[in-house]
Formats: structure tokens, sequence, C-alpha cells
């Protein structure tokens, strides 16, 4: 029975092995696919700049700008003047150079202006009071750019000499009188 089996086995594998790869189907499937980069351009970072000390009058400032190809950062500092003027001033008054630490403040056309509209006329090369308006009557090219004086110095100066020439008769005609 084992041979018999053998046999058939044999027999069927040389028969119908050949039938079956004869008759063999065709099969098509159609394989898309798309593929996905999850990978994104590097970012431009902005430094930072530290300003940690608010006495030193700066403030510091950066930028960064990133394209899918290029990227660029960068960063400053800025320096505020009116706050180094501020210091400056305290520090000058604080050594009892009181007319020094007004004088640097004087520099801000807002303080000048601020100073002569208040009737205390900033100093005037070591000059306080009415002697200091009369030298920034005189020199009006030396007060900070915008300044009121150099807006009304033409008209400062002719009223001063109108002044100046009224006076003069008055005491003329003082004097004829007197004789």
């Amino acid at each position: 029975m084992r041979v018999e089996l053998l046999v058939a086995a044999a027999f069927f594998a040389a028969f119908f092995v050949p039938f079956a790869q004869a008759t063999d189907t065709v099969t098509s499937a159609t394989v898309s696919s798309s593929t996905v980069v999850d990978k994104t351009p590097p970012t431009a970072s902005s430094p930072s700049i530290n300003v940690v000390n608010s006495d030193i009058c700066q403030t510091g400032t950066s930028a960064a700008l990133q394209t899918g190809i290029f990227g660029l950062s960068g960063g400053t500092t800025t320096t505020d003047f009116v706050c180094q003027r501020i210091k400056l001033a305290r520090s000058v008054f604080g050594m009892n150079l009181k007319i020094a630490g007004i004088a640097l403040l004087c520099q801000d056309v807002r303080v000048w202006d601020a100073m002569w509209m208040a009737g205390s006329p900033c100093p005037f090369m070591g000059k306080i009071g009415n002697a200091a308006k009369q030298g920034w009557i005189k020199h009006p090219e030396k007060s900070p750019i915008g300044s009121i004086i150099r807006k009304e110095a033409p008209a400062i100066v002719a009223a001063a000499r109108k002044k100046a020439v009224e006076n003069s008769l008055k005491q003329i005609q003082e004097n004829e009188w007197a004789d």
C-alpha cells in the first residue's frame, strides 16, 4: 500500500502540476505611493542680548528671518543718549556742581525751552540769571537746535535794541532838563 500511495503521488505530481502552471491567471495591481518628507528647515534664532544692568543706558535689539533655503539673524545695542545725559547731570550735581549739572541738562532742547519759558535761562558761559539771558540773546546760535531763542532771536534782539534806544533818549532828555 505504501508503494501504491507513493506511485499515485508521483503520478499526480507529474501529471497535474504542469497543467496547473499552464492555466496561470494574470492579475495586475496598481501600486501608488507618495513620499512624505517630514523635515522642516532649521530655524534662524536671534541672539539674546543681555542688558542686565539698568545703569548702562543701552537696550538690546535682535531680529531673525528664516526662509525655506536661507536664514539670517543679528542683534545690536542702542545707546540712549538722554539717559546718559541725565546720569551725567545727576553725578555732576551730586558733586555740588549744580550749575554744571543744569548746563548738562540744558543741552536738550526741551529742557532749554522749559527753562527759558520759566524765566530761568540756562547758564551761559558761566553766567546765570539776567547775565545768562543777555548772553543767549547775543549768541542764539549756541543754544540747542530748535530752541525758542533761535526762532525768536531776531525779534528779541530788535526789542532789546528798541529798548536801548528808548533808554538812551530818556537819558538825553533827563540830562537836558537837568541843565
